[in-house]
């Protein structure tokens, strides 16, 4: 009877220990790195557009805006075309100064709390001319 009652507390002993070792690892794994994405403001071909016009990202990503060509360029965000309607989160996200020289850069990190949803952003010189873009954000 003692032999069964300390082959039971040592298989218990074991289980738990493995339990531990098992949860360590799902408390201690790296979350999901945020990425970094890079739009071209005018295309490689001199086009007025961004490259890519639309591109999906999650929160906590950041977004790279770098001036390419035919400058001046700027990102503004849509303050009616994202899924918040927030002209407090598009002001957030936007650069309304103007890039003048090629390779000119600025980002944009996706706040944790953004909406999930689509945004819409453009080029305020070049809005006429149809540079703009859609930003998805995932949930």
């Amino acid at each position: 009877m003692k032999l069964i009652a300390a082959s039971l507390r040592r298989l218990g002993l074991a289980v738990l220990t493995i339990c531990l070792v098992v949860s360590s690892f799902a408390v201690f794994a790296p979350s999901a790195a945020a990425e970094t994405y890079t739009v071209k403001l005018g295309s490689d071909k001199g086009m007025l557009a961004f490259e890519p016009k639309k591109l999906t990202v999650k929160p906590g990503d950041t977004i790279e805006w770098v001036n390419n060509k035919m400058p001046p360029h700027n990102v503004v965000f849509d303050k009616a075309k994202n899924p918040a309607k927030s002209a407090d989160l598009a002001k957030g996200l936007s650069h309304k100064q103007l890039l003048m020289s090629p390779g000119q850069k600025l980002t944009t990190t996706i706040p944790a709390d953004a909406p999930a949803g689509d945004y819409t952003f453009y080029c305020e010189p070049h809005r006429g001319a149809g540079m703009i873009g859609k930003l998805t954000v995932e949930g």
